[in-house]
């Protein structure tokens, strides 16, 4: 089934924006399991991002050179990058910016508290921003992804306006009782609860089944 387009044959993207925050596995967990589950992504990747991105993973994210810089950093084959649309952070004139851009929803991944504090008030000070004020305001799935820790008490607050505007608040915090054996399958956990949200069918972790030791079991079967 092409998940990515819409009853008249529309494209139909997934936003995924990806802010300063560490946690660049995620939004790359993120990113992989989308085009797995052949929908389609629209990728803004901030400024602040590309500092985290080159620090974290030693790739050098370029606009000019996006395909090539995306494969370095995720491991998508060229099958799955022709499903990717790439808008720069600064293009407030993108399609993204604009409630009739047919997007299915965004992710922020990972989220930043200057991100979220930008969204939570409206600020819209690049294009990341301005998709997601668009994205509540089109009433569309919005999932915030916060990997700070600790937190103060006013991104507390951005954190509870957000929740309030509809969006949902789902933090960088990996579950232990699928049995990961491994930091990426913590982090793929994590991925996986995004899809969830989006309604986006995946098998990227164990689901609890109501016994204890399930995931004992199986590594040791």
């Amino acid at each position: 089934m092409d998940t990515e387009r819409g009853n008249k044959g529309e494209r139909r993207p997934w936003l995924v924006g990806v802010s300063g925050a560490s946690g660049t596995p995620y939004a790359a967990a993120v990113l992989r399991a989308l085009l797995d589950a052949g929908e389609a992504v629209d990728l803004v990747v901030s400024r602040a991002a590309r500092l985290t991105l080159l620090d974290e993973t030693g790739t050098a994210f370029r606009d000019a050179h996006w395909r090539d810089d995306l494969t370095a950093w995720t491991g998508l084959d060229e099958a799955a990058l022709d499903r990717v649309r790439y808008w720069s952070a600064g293009d407030l004139g993108a399609g993204p910016a604009s409630g009739s851009y047919p997007a299915k929803g965004m992710v922020v991944v990972p989220a930043s508290t200057a991100s979220v504090a930008g969204i939570a008030i409206g600020l819209s000070k690049d294009l990341l921003q301005r998709a997601a004020d668009v994205t509540l305001k089109e009433r569309r799935p919005l999932v915030v992804v916060p990997r700070e820790t600790p937190l103060t008490g006013t991104t507390l607050r951005h954190l509870v306006r957000l929740d309030d505007a509809g969006a949902v608040i789902l933090p960088a915090s990996p579950a232990f009782y699928a049995g990961a054996q491994d930091v990426q399958r913590l982090v793929d956990f994590v991925a996986g609860k995004v899809l969830d949200v989006l309604g986006v069918h995946h098998d990227l972790y164990r689901r609890w089944d109501g016994e204890l030791g399930g995931a004992r079991r199986e590594a040791t079967g």
